[in-house]
C-alpha cells in the first residue's frame, strides 16, 4: 500500500522508493526521502531535531510546520489570542483522502475544521485543506484556505507559511536568487532596526551566522546549494520568503534542539508574511510549494 495509516501518522510510498510522513498533530511532514536524478538511494531530506517532541505534546523543531493564521508573534488586531505561529501547527487534523496514487504520484489530503479551542483563539468560518503528493524526487505541499462563512460573514485576513527545515550542511550552503530582494533582519537589536528594510546584496545568501531574514516581494523559486547538493522550492501564492539558521549564538538556548543541531540544516521558508491575504466568503486561497532534488 502506498498510503499507510498509522494511528499518529500517515506513510506515503513512492514506487520509484521516495517516502514521506506526515504527523496527523500539526499535519507536520517529520520525513521526506528521496534520491536525486544522479544517485536513485533516498536519503533524508528533512531535519528534524533529537529532542523535537513527537507525542503532540508541542509544535515539532524540524520537518515542515505549517504556519497559520499568524507568523511569528500575532500582530493583527483579529490575531492577539493566538500563540506564536498560530494553531495549525499544533493542532490535530484529520484525515481527508487518498487524492492520488499511481505510478507517478501518491497524495493525500489533511484537514482542519474550527473546534472550541480554536474559535477561543480565531473565530472565524474557515477550513483548511493540506494536500501532500510525493513524486520520485519531489515534493509537493498545499495549503487551502476556505471561507465557508455565510455571504453576509465579514472577510477574515491571516498569513502562512511553509517552516522547512532543508538538512543541510549550514556552513557551505547558498540559497538564490535573492539578489536585489528587500528583506528585515529580524536580528537587530532594535525594533526599528528590525523594521527598516535592507536590500539584499549577495549572490547567494548564507547562515554562517545568526540569520533571521524575512525576504519581501520574493522571487518565489529558490536554489539551496552546498556542494554535494541542490534542492529547489518553487512557491505558488507565497510572495515572501524567510531564511533562517540559529547557529550556536540562538540555538544553544533553544530547548527542544539537539546539540550542533543548527549546522545540520537550513530553514526556508515560503509564505505570506509581510501583510495578510483577505478573504472574502467563499472565496478559497490556495498557497503551494513544490521541493524537488535537483543534485
Amino acid at each position: 500500500m502506498p498510503v499507510i495509516q498509522k494511528d499518529d501518522r500517515l506513510i506515503l510510498e513512492h514506487p520509484k522508493g521516495a517516502t514521506a510522513e506526515i504527523l496527523y498533530y500539526g499535519a507536520t511532514v517529520i520525513s521526506w526521502k528521496a534520491g536525486s536524478p544522479t544517485d536513485p538511494q533516498p536519503i533524508e531530506r528533512l531535519f528534524v531535531s533529537g529532542k523535537a517532541a513527537l507525542d503532540g505534546s508541542k509544535p515539532v523543531r524540524g520537518g515542515i510546520p505549517v504556519v497559520f493564521p499568524a507568523f511569528g508573534a500575532p500582530t493583527h488586531p483579529d490575531h492577539s489570542k493566538l500563540p506564536q505561529h498560530g494553531f495549525a501547527r499544533n493542532s490535530v487534523w484529520s484525515f481527508g483522502s487518498i487524492v492520488l496514487d499511481n505510478d507517478v504520484g501518491v497524495s493525500v489530503k489533511l484537514i482542519l475544521a474550527p473546534n472550541d479551542a480554536i474559535k477561543a483563539q480565531f473565530d472565524h468560518p474557515f477550513q483548511l485543506e493540506y494536500v501532500a503528493t510525493l513524486a520520485e524526487h519531489q515534493l509537493t505541499t498545499d495549503l487551502h484556505v476556505k471561507h465557508i462563512g455565510l455571504s453576509t460573514t465579514p472577510p477574515f485576513e491571516f498569513q502562512a507559511l511553509f517552516h522547512n527545515y532543508i538538512r543541510a550542511p549550514a556552513n557551505d550552503v547558498r540559497i538564490s536568487p535573492l539578489t536585489g530582494v528587500s528583506y528585515y533582519d529580524k536580528t537587530e537589536a532594535t525594533e526599528e532596526a528590525r523594521a527598516t528594510p535592507k536590500v539584499e546584496s549577495r549572490e547567494g545568501v548564507d547562515v554562517r551566522k545568526f540569520t533571521d531574514f524575512v525576504y519581501e516581494d520574493a522571487p518565489g523559486r529558490y536554489d539551496i546549494a552546498w556542494p554535494s547538493g541542490t534542492i529547489e522550492i518553487r512557491a505558488k501564492n507565497l510572495k515572501d520568503v524567510v531564511v533562517w539558521n540559529p547557529q550556536q549564538e540562538a540555538g544553544s538556548k533553544i530547548g527542544d534542539m539537539e546539540q550542533g543541531g543548527w549546522e545540520r540544516y537550513v530553514c526556508v521558508e515560503p509564505g505570506y508574511v509581510r501583510g495578510f491575504v483577505k478573504l472574502q466568503p467563499g472565496q478559497t486561497w490556495l498557497g503551494q510549494q513544490v521541493l524537488t532534488v535537483k543534485i
